[in-house]
């Protein structure tokens, strides 16, 4: 079912009511079914919302996104016991071999590569060395072919100079706003799947509190690099991150995907499939990842 996101940036009070979310503004009120919730992304300093409010949300795995005072996603609430198996999934996750988290890694760099080659040709950029790079991925990616193709990649896509940096200039605060909506939607599937987005397959820092979600976000961030392109074409000049720009990035969570059977689906939904995989990789039920087909 293809959940609903909500970005509130103005003053407001949220609350529970009948297990409706009632949100009230200063001239109007707005009340939503938790159940058809998604994404609630809160980005305004004087929001307020209850207790009961957050703990339904949490109940329906609503990812509950909020934004520091730069507007950009600093944090989310997700549920901690959003599947009936969870102490099992778990025991799987944190027992899985190394040889097995390797060749997890080898597939997730595998496929980021193979989508960074396929957006560079949809720009009409057919001459790079992508594709070989993804032919020689080794288990856990030994050889960094993921950097090799990040370096072609970054240095191609947007044109040069640009530097794809965390706190860089523009266009790079485009594509954090749309890298951390994409990693609260990724987030928000693993936990769906009884993960534990802590426990990465390659990220591993003691500070990550969602290195599995780092991991697996990794083949869908052209998703977020075209529409960046997209909106630098339809806003000529403007580098400031506006409601209606924050409107394009969100609307990745919806953007089309497509399955190896013809068959498309939304990527908010194709995500839980592809942490279910991941769910059955760790289970010992697959041996491969599912991740779609960004374009047809």
């Amino acid at each position: 079912m293809l959940k609903r996101t909500i970005l509130i940036t103005q003053k407001a009070r949220i609350k529970l009511a009948l297990q409706q979310l009632r949100i009230i503004f200063e001239e109007r009120e707005v009340s939503v079914p938790i159940e058809d919730l998604g994404f609630l992304v809160l980005e305004h300093p004087q929001i307020h919302i209850s207790l009961p409010a957050l703990v339904e949300l949490n109940r329906q795995n609503t990812a509950v996104i909020i934004c520091d005072d730069r507007h950009l996603p600093v944090s989310m609430f997700l549920n901690l016991d959003s599947h009936h198996l969870q102490q099992q999934i778990f025991q799987a996750q944190i027992k899985a071999s190394e040889p097995l988290k390797k060749n997890l890694w080898k597939q997730t760099v595998r496929k980021k590569i193979l989508n960074q080659a396929q957006l560079l040709e949809r720009r009409n950029i057919h001459r790079h060395p992508l594709r070989g790079f993804a032919a020689k991925v080794a288990s856990g990616d030994t050889t960094n072919r993921e950097g090799a193709a990040a370096r072609f990649y970054w240095q191609n896509i947007f044109g040069r100079p640009f530097n794809r940096e965390r706190f860089g200039e523009f266009p790079n605060n485009f594509l954090n706003y749309g890298y951390a909506i994409l990693r609260a939607a990724v987030a928000r599937a693993l936990a769906g799947s009884g993960l534990l987005n802590t426990l990465g397959i390659h990220h591993r820092n003691q500070y990550n509190s969602f290195a599995l979600a780092d991991d697996i976000m990794e083949p869908f961030r052209p998703v977020v690099d075209e529409r960046v392109l997209m909106i630098m074409e339809k806003y000529p000049g403007q580098q400031e991150l506006t409601k209606e720009i924050k409107g394009e990035l969100l609307s990745i969570l919806t953007r089309t995907v497509y399955r190896p059977n013809g068959e498309k689906s939304p990527l908010m939904v194709d995500l839980s499939r592809t942490a279910a995989s991941l769910q059955q990789c760790f289970n010992g039920q697959k041996k491969k990842i599912y991740f779609p087909d960004l374009w047809n």
